[in-house]
């Protein structure tokens, strides 16, 4: 039997109800790879996760990604271009798709996109430690800014700034 086939491709305004399924999902997987908490994902209505998609699909400044194994949603990464710099965020990969490349094929479609509008740099944010995330963008070339950080709300917990230099 082969692998069924991977597909990364952006959101559009009608994949709310997979994003959010995705997001409500990566919370409670992953509670402290995230600044948002499960809890505040679950409390917005469902009128508020459609219209942060369609506001964010339609401002040209975002390329939120969905990768697709088959036909089940299997992951997301969200990228945001500001003037010269590009932000990721929200990257997660269901936990019985890990280990398949999907995690990077979302990376490099979202570093190839901050590039194509004129990025110079894509930063993140990491739960800081020897962890999965942290070897995965080390992997792709990213590189720590600075000493980590406390997150906001969370306890004993640090973050630390990531930057890749785009060509």
């Amino acid at each position: 039997m082969t692998d069924p086939t991977v597909t990364i491709r952006p959101f559009v305004a009608e994949d709310w109800p997979a994003w959010r399924a995705l997001r409500l999902r990566a919370l409670a997987d992953s509670p402290d790879a995230f600044a948002a908490t499960l809890a505040d994902a679950q409390a917005r209505a469902d009128e508020t996760w459609q219209a942060l998609l369609a506001q964010t699909v339609a401002s040209g400044q975002h390329l939120p990604l969905l990768a697709v194994v088959g036909n089940q949603p299997a992951g997301l990464a969200w990228a945001k271009v500001e003037g010269g710099s590009a932000t990721l965020y929200q990257v997660w990969v269901a936990p019985e798709q890990r280990g398949h490349g999907i995690a990077q094929a979302l990376l490099a479609r979202a570093i190839g996109w901050a590039s194509e509008r004129g990025a110079t740099t894509i930063e993140l944010e990491v739960t800081a430690g020897d962890t999965p995330a942290v070897r995965l963008y080390r992997r792709m070339g990213f590189v720590e800014t600075g000493m980590p950080v406390p997150m906001t709300g969370r306890s004993g917990l640090h973050e630390q700034g990531m930057r890749l230099l785009l060509d």
